[in-house]
């Protein structure tokens, strides 16, 4: 594979961009605004002069990667890529509605990807009449620094699509951990949905506050950063939505967000992003 498309210029989007054109990929970054689109660029580049700075690749190799990364807002760009990975927000029918346009643009043997945390393959490729070329390449936030990616294989995904989705995955430089059932959030999200729950239900009854319980797993288990730490950088938002995923297709009531969550959501305590979540961020 060598020409990759990706769909959506958000933080996921643009890190998956950028990691693609520094691997040698010839990158398509596709969005419906074209404001999202300069500021992915803005982003990769600033990115990139950070890597540069710090001695982990040439000026030279900053530019070429660059130069590498297509725009536009029109989604039929798509239609000589080998691999095509949607990345948009966690909304199942924005997803669907994207998915069914590939299935129509996208080149037959192309590899159509989905970005996603928590929503089942077999949803999304249920929608197309290629299924079995439908993966899930669950990549972290931010991408350029997180070593792992998720492949989910949905209920007809073929070895073929899971080895391509493998391929690129690996040559980005990610470790690559496979999903063999297609269960909602996957093995990652199940387990920090779990205790991200159980975390904030702690914080709500008063039983500990939010950084006595991120120093409890940080220093009681070895995590790099507590839960609720996590779901200030992933967003409260998402993190709760996710986790709403998740109890709507198991009505597992540990994947339930509590009060405290909801609320936050809706008062815009969304976490890093907006300023202010378990913690306040300047």
């Amino acid at each position: 594979m060598s020409a990759v498309t990706i769909v959506g210029a958000g933080l996921m989007g643009a890190g998956i961009a950028q990691v693609a054109a520094s691997a040698g990929y010839d990158v398509i970054l596709v969005d419906t605004a074209e404001a999202s689109l300069t500021k992915a660029v803005d982003q990769i580049s600033g990115s990139l002069a950070k890597f540069a700075a710090k001695g982990r690749l040439t000026e030279g190799e900053r530019d070429a990667a660059l130069d590498r990364i297509t725009t536009t807002t029109d989604l039929h760009a798509a239609d000589s890529s080998d691999l095509i990975v949607e990345a948009v927000f966690e909304n199942v029918e924005v997803k669907k509605e994207i998915f069914v346009a590939l299935d129509a643009i996208a080149k037959p043997d192309a590899v159509l990807a989905t970005n996603t945390s928590a929503i089942p393959i077999t949803t999304i490729a249920a929608v197309t009449s290629r299924p079995e070329a439908v993966v899930g390449t669950h990549f972290f936030s931010p991408v350029p620094m997180m070593k792992l990616c998720e492949l989910v294989r949905g209920y007809k995904t073929s070895d073929d699509t899971l080895a391509k989705a493998r391929e690129f995955a690996e040559n980005v430089g990610k470790t690559v951990i496979v999903v063999n059932r297609d269960v909602a959030g996957f093995v990652t999200t199940r387990l920090i949905s779990a205790l991200a729950m159980e975390a904030a239900a702690l914080v709500e009854a008063g039983v500990a506050s939010a950084e006595d319980v991120d120093i409890a797993c940080r220093l009681g288990f070895g995590h790099a950063m507590g839960p609720l730490q996590t779901a200030d950088l992933t967003g409260v938002d998402i993190l709760t939505n996710a986790s709403l995923n998740i109890y709507a297709d198991t009505q597992d009531e540990k994947f339930a967000p509590p009060e405290l969550l909801r609320r936050m959501v809706v008062a815009g305590d969304l976490g890093q992003k907006s300023g202010k979540g378990f913690y306040t961020y300047n």
